[in-house]
């Protein structure tokens, strides 16, 4: 872990670090938590997970599923003429089949995901929970013009349709975030065990994640949180 990390969040509940100010710091997990990193596409999900997926010191490096990588390895092996559109339905079938098997595996384990399907997220919780282990969502808060400068930046777009049903999905999962902040109740996420809440600035000063027991530094306080 770098050394410039100066401070460490264990989340539970819900932590909203949107508007936060202050050092970077490290994010600490249980053993064996299954982390699902959550936006709009664009957001900079990939980036914090490159960043959160290198070696640690001492520890075993986490494992990542990725849609992208089952996306490519089908666009591999498929005619160049056949559209992604008639193959779409065998490439998310192996997704998931790679996703289950991962959480059957055991180990830390990162999951690059839109967020805006609660199906999803309880299908990965009863999993994750048949073997011991907890589901922790990290939501990146951006906003629709950052994450389409995102797209750009990368030269990767998705379609003007799935970008609109993703954001729709998850700005009505933050308006909840944000209503379960200020008047308590229940969590909008109550299979996730904690819910990270990012922004553009607190998601850069996120440099790196831990999975297990142990001090990473001075605890960071300077934050919102709900149960």
């Amino acid at each position: 872990m770098s050394s410039g990390v100066d401070a460490v969040v264990t989340p539970r509940g819900v932590v909203d670090l949107r508007g936060v100010g202050g050092a970077e710091f490290a994010v600490a997990y249980p053993d064996g938590a299954v982390v699902v990193v959550s936006g709009l596409p664009g957001a900079g999900k990939s980036t914090l997970l490159r960043r959160w997926s290198g070696p640690q010191p001492g520890a075993v490096a986490p494992r990542t599923v990725d849609p992208r990588t089952v996306h490519e390895a089908c666009e591999a092996v498929m005619p160049a003429s056949l559209p992604y559109a008639v193959y779409r339905p065998w490439a998310r079938l192996e997704h998931f089949r790679l996703l289950r098997a991962s959480v059957r595996r055991g180990g830390p384990l990162l999951v690059h995901d839109c967020g805006s399907r609660a199906w999803m997220r309880r299908w990965l919780a009863r999993e994750a929970a048949r073997r011991g282990r907890e589901l922790h969502l990290v939501l990146l808060d951006v906003g629709a013009a950052t994450a389409l400068d995102g797209q750009r930046a990368r030269g990767r777009h998705a379609s003007a349709r799935v970008f609109a049903r993703h954001r729709h999905g998850l700005e009505r999962l933050l308006a909840a975030f944000t209503r379960h902040l200020r008047t308590g109740g229940p969590s909008p996420a109550p299979e996730a065990a904690s819910v990270l809440l990012l922004d553009g600035a607190s998601r850069s000063r996120a440099r790196a994640v831990r999975f297990g027991t142990g001090p990473v530094g001075a605890a960071m306080g300077s934050s919102r949180q709900g149960s």
